[in-house]
């Protein structure tokens, strides 16, 4: 009986890579639901933690077109919804930061990996607050001088932690697409010849 390592597997059945990558990108976002309410020991700021599935779709989304990054952020978004309050909805920030990371060719700007990526998670985490506050603000439950004020602490504080902790999740995830795409190029080459 032959024993295949996990790499030979992997390129010698198809099958078996799609549902191994489906597992590792489902996997990731589990990680990324379970840690969103979960408060660590330094890793929050005045009450105010990461945002770890809008770091995601933005992982998934900078190398993606704009409908997938659409696709996930609605996702998650939806949820996020569901393990949380359904109004003010996340769907639509997440939407509309995968719609906008999709958009943005990193590589036309920033060289370094670790610096885009921290720069856009930085960006998209604003962008999402300042959806999320808007939405408070038609609702009218609140009167808007407090909604903007804790606006401002929450998108800043959610900006900057979002963009230290970013390139934890992107890098793994970044290479574990990279080396599915890589066996898939090899396939179709074997398989065109």
């Amino acid at each position: 009986m032959r024993h295949e390592s996990f790499h030979d597997m992997l390129q010698n059945r198809p099958v078996m890579r799609v549902v191994v990558n489906c597992a590792v990108t489902a996997g990731s976002v589990v990680l990324c639901l379970l840690l969103s309410p979960t408060r660590l020991p330094g890793i929050e700021l005045a009450g105010i933690g990461p945002n770890w599935v809008l770091i995601w779709v933005v992982a998934w989304s900078v190398k993606r077109t704009m409908l997938q990054g659409a696709l996930a952020g609605i996702s998650l978004g939806l949820i996020q919804d569901g393990m949380t309050a359904y109004a003010p909805t996340h769907t639509l920030s997440l939407m509309l930061v995968g719609i906008l990371t999709a958009r943005l060719r990193k590589e036309r700007y920033v060289r370094e990996d670790f610096i885009s990526i921290a720069l856009i998670a930085f960006a998209m985490a604003v962008v999402a607050e300042t959806v999320t506050a808007i939405q408070y603000s038609i609702s009218g439950d609140r009167s808007l001088v407090e909604i903007w004020n804790y606006h401002q602490l929450i998108a800043l504080g959610s900006a900057v932690l979002s963009s230290l902790w970013a390139p934890v999740i992107y890098f793994p995830l970044n290479r574990w697409w990279q080396y599915i795409q890589m066996l898939d190029q090899q396939t179709q080459e074997k398989y065109k010849l």
